[in-house]
């Protein structure tokens, strides 16, 4: 792995903290700083699917009401009952063609909604936001 000198210039505070963890810690002062900044980014969107990967990095220039909005939005009732009934029905019976179908495009509507959910909290998070708790949501 190729490596790049950055200086950067850190406010006394923090630099004394990652210092005293530094050394309570037995670690390099830089590889504090790395882990801090590697741990701190949002997530690659290299593994996301391809058509999906120039709008999960739009969200990181998105406004925080915008991303706030992505985070939660929930797939419309009417789309959670079909997925019900088809679920349903492919247990007990087999599915037409159009019904199959009908269950993966669901399926993938949620799925692209949940990545999203995932990816704008993420952003969130890096710009500082606090993120709810589960019982909070």
């Amino acid at each position: 792995m190729t490596v790049q000198k950055v200086t950067v210039e850190l406010p006394e505070p923090i630099f004394q903290q990652l210092n005293r963890i530094a050394i309570a810690t037995q670690q390099p002062i830089e590889m504090l700083i790395e882990q801090s900044i590697a741990s701190n980014l949002p997530p690659t969107v290299d593994n996301a699917p391809l058509e999906m990967q120039a709008e999960l990095l739009r969200m990181q220039t998105q406004s925080i009401e915008v991303l706030q909005s992505i985070a939660q939005g929930q797939v419309s009732l009417e789309h959670q009952q079909r997925h019900t009934v088809l679920l349903e029905k492919n247990q007990s019976e087999a599915l037409t063609p159009s019904e199959q179908q009908e269950l993966i495009d669901l399926r993938t509507l949620a799925d692209k909604l949940m990545l999203q959910k995932a990816y704008a909290w993420s952003v969130l998070r890096w710009r500082g936001t606090r993120i709810p708790s589960l019982r909070e949501l």
